[in-house]
């Protein structure tokens, strides 16, 4: 036993008891390891090396035994027998030779192609086996696109981008460019409001889903696999990137958006995902940090997709300043000229990405607007007593003979939005408990579901609800584990957990909302069922 002790570093054996650790041995711990000496070169502790025979299998789990050398210096364990139990167990669950024992190399984060081709081609059969592309016709084929499809019409019909509800009512911002383009296009080439546009429109929406499971494995690989991290007793190079890919490749939530609706979600998470798998690769998460021109591409492609991104969601940008302290904050740290450098390429990038947008709103809307113009009338609505919270629908009203339509033609879009937001404020000063109660409500709501009507299909509606805040719980959980062990690239998406829902928890909700987040709740969730560890009768702590 003081042979195992002296060999993982542990020179007095501390047992277990209230206030052992003390705050001198916790300093010098921490400079130990975060000392050169204690790193060789294949980035194992060099001490690893000092281990029994009969603990080779742990020269490549450091991570583990790191935990474990901690534990034992700390007091942690009651006796030298759990330490020498704790050891022999990892021993066991996770041999050796299932583990790789060279470094990750890119090649790792490459997710293999039959992802993404299963992926896209079960949405495909989904809309066709399902007949998903034959839209109800209501209200004149609005559940079509929405105001996205009513601005595409316009288009189409040599009306420019204008007109996004019933009738004509002039130019429009109200909503950011990308997806009415899109669905024009499908109007130009198959018709407006046909069946085939629909399926032409939904296959594009497949294949922005689609194009997400390679990101979700990449983000996995990096954050998770490429550290050892919740390998359990896997064959796999990158396990935790496999579950996590192929979840999103079939499991039905992630189809959904892709397959039922006409709007902007697939696209939008496709390319807010990536800007985080960017991200990570400009800040060297799982590899060795890079220099030269493929950080200058990799910047440079960073501020096109966020450029996309605001053009397609605008609420989305919320995340972009904590992304981007995220990635420098090593270098900005140390006072280096390139944490400003390549912030300043993405930065240019991506106003000449929002410049065509920004010029064209400034000649025919005679205003500066960046993304999009309908918050006002959006807040305004989210006041209203009658909505409980959840104002659901249009804006406005589709009958043109609404008086709240008339008041919007005469004072067109820019000057009712402001009023609107005027009136949304006053109302929030004068009830402000009012205000903070539908928040809170959104706030559940957002993370345990929208509820729905019970009328036909009760169980149905319970088996959704259930489905949607479990996601939620083990995101979060697995979020909360991450930020715990201090993943690689967890505080990232700590970030993204907290900022990308607050215009939500402000104004409206619904669940297709959550969209964006949903990729990284697929890697959290995968990773906190593959943190679990039998329960142990010896009174170790958790590794």
């Amino acid at each position: 036993m003081e042979h195992l002790a002296r060999n993982l570093g542990v020179d007095a054996f501390v047992p277990h008891r209230k206030g052992a650790v003390t705050q001198e041995r916790k300093q010098n711990d921490a400079r130990e390891c975060s000392s050169e000496k204690c790193r060789n070169a294949d980035g194992s502790g060099a001490w690893l090396g000092l281990l029994p025979r009969q603990f080779d299998p742990l020269r490549d789990r450091p991570h583990l035994v790191l935990r474990i050398r901690e534990q034992a210096r700390y007091g942690i364990f009651p006796s030298m027998q759990a330490i020498r139990n704790r050891l022999m167990r990892v021993c066991v669950s996770e041999p050796c030779d299932r583990v790789p024992q060279t470094p990750p190399s890119n090649l790792r984060f490459r997710a293999p192609r039959i992802l993404f081709w299963v992926a896209f081609a079960l949405r495909i059969a989904c809309i066709a086996i399902g007949h998903t592309y034959r839209i109800r016709v209501l209200s004149d084929h609005f559940n079509f696109g929405f105001e996205a499809g009513r601005i595409a019409r316009s288009l189409v019909e040599g009306h420019g981008y204008a007109n996004p509800f019933n009738g004509a009512s002039g130019t429009t911002a109200w909503l950011p460019p990308i997806y009415p383009l899109l669905l024009a296009l499908s109007f130009k080439l198959f018709g407006v409001y046909t069946n085939a546009a629909a399926f032409f429109v939904m296959a594009a929406d497949s294949l922005f889903s689609a194009l997400i499971a390679p990101a979700v494995y990449e983000i996995a690989a990096r954050c998770f696999d490429a550290n050892g991290i919740a390998r359990r007793a896997s064959a796999k190079a990158a396990p935790v990137a496999l579950w996590a890919g192929w979840l999103w490749a079939v499991y039905p939530a992630a189809l959904q958006y892709a397959i039922h609706w006409l709007w902007e979600m697939s696209i939008s998470t496709c390319l807010f995902t990536w800007t985080l798998v960017i991200a990570l690769r400009l800040r060297g998460t799982g590899e060795d940090e890079r220099d030269g021109a493929a950080q200058w591409g990799r910047w440079a492609a960073w501020g096109a997709l966020w450029g996309l991104t605001a053009l397609s969601n605008a609420s989305l940008l919320i995340g972009l300043p904590a992304a981007g302290l995220w990635v420098i904050w090593p270098r900005l740290r140390k006072l280096q000229l390139r944490a400003v450098t390549g912030p300043a390429l993405a930065a240019l990038v991506f106003a000449a990405v929002m410049s065509p947008w920004w010029m064209r709103n400034v000649r025919t809307m005679h205003a500066f607007i960046a993304t999009r113009s309908n918050f006002g009338a959006e807040l305004y609505e989210s006041t209203l007593p009658s909505h409980d919270a959840l104002p659901y629908g249009t804006a406005l009203p589709l009958w043109t003979g609404d008086p709240k339509f008339q008041l919007f033609l005469h004072m067109g879009e820019l000057r009712y939005t402001e009023m609107r937001k005027e009136q949304a404020i006053a109302r929030i000063r004068a009830n402000p408990g009012y205000f903070w109660h539908c928040t809170l409500d959104r706030f559940l709501f957002f993370w345990d579901g929208v509820p729905h009507a019970l009328e036909n299909h009760p169980m149905r509606e319970y088996g959704r609800q259930l489905s949607y805040a479990f996601l939620s719980l083990a995101g979060l959980m697995g979020l909360a584990l991450a930020l715990r062990r201090r993943v690689p690239g967890a505080a990232l998406m700590g970030w993204m957990f907290l900022l990308l829902p607050l215009p939500y928890y402000l104004v409206t909700v619904q669940a297709r909302f959550r969209h964006p987040l949903e990729p990284l709740i697929a890697v959290l969730s995968v990773y906190l069922f593959r943190s679990t560890e039998p329960r142990r009768r010896d009174g170790a702590s958790p590794t």
